[in-house]
């Protein structure tokens, strides 16, 4: 390599890693807007994974960070209409950030869900009366991801947080604090939650070894 380039590679390598890394951010959102167009001109409701990683499903538009951050206000506008998302779906997000920044998202949410829409979340439950599963999904457990953990959160909890942010909601898979299990039908088509009663392989023979509080919610409709 050339002695100058050689001297001023560190100077202007990280410029050209913010190049790249802006330009790989707007190919992200092109994506979605793309897939959210797409679905417009169709006709197809508009579903939404958040926090997807690897996750593909059909007919679901796949987003994560940073391409879509939601606590961001112009990710929101960027990316989407307002009243236009059909169903979001976000499995195992939740606990990753605090309760008050899933007030934010709810607040913010609200704003893009079409009239009929649900928001589907699913996070590890706190009353879980395996003190093992506990161990692994608490806040700093030892659970892969477990560090990250900023909220463990129980039936009560969410609902809590839901009703003052506006939502009506269905609970749909949990443990009540006594440690009993309660379950309501759900379609898949409105949201896959592979960590679930039914779907989750460590679940054999009855046993429920991995589960997940899952819910349904929607923006309440204020009648003036």
């Amino acid at each position: 390599m050339n002695p100058v380039k050689r001297l001023l590679r560190p100077l202007y390598a990280p410029l050209v890693r913010k190049y790249r890394n802006r330009a790989k951010l707007k190919n992200q959102q092109g994506l979605i807007r793309a897939g959210v167009k797409e679905c417009a001109g169709s006709g197809k409701p508009l579903k939404v994974i958040i926090g997807a990683g690897d996750t593909r499903y059909e007919n679901w538009i796949a987003t994560d960070i940073p391409a879509f951050h939601v606590l961001k206000h112009e990710h929101w506008a960027l990316l989407f209409q307002p009243a236009s998302i059909d169903r979001v779906l976000a499995e195992h997000v939740f606990e990753h950030l605090t309760v008050d920044e899933l007030g934010q998202f709810l607040r913010l949410a609200r704003l893009y869900m079409s009239k009929s829409g649900r928001i589907r979340l699913a996070v590890p439950d706190g009353n879980h009366p395996d003190v093992n599963y506990i161990e692994h999904v608490r806040p700093g457990g030892i659970g892969e991801g477990a560090d990250d953990h900023k909220a463990l959160y129980t039936s009560e909890m969410i609902a809590n947080v839901l009703q003052e942010c506006g939502y009506e909601f269905q609970l749909l898979e949990y443990f009540d604090a006594s440690g009993e299990f309660h379950r309501e039908p759900w379609q898949a088509e409105d949201g896959f939650i592979g960590r679930s009663a039914a779907h989750d392989e460590r679940n054999v023979e009855g046993k429920l070894i991995y589960t997940s509080l899952i819910v349904d919610c929607w923006p309440r409709q204020y009648v003036e």
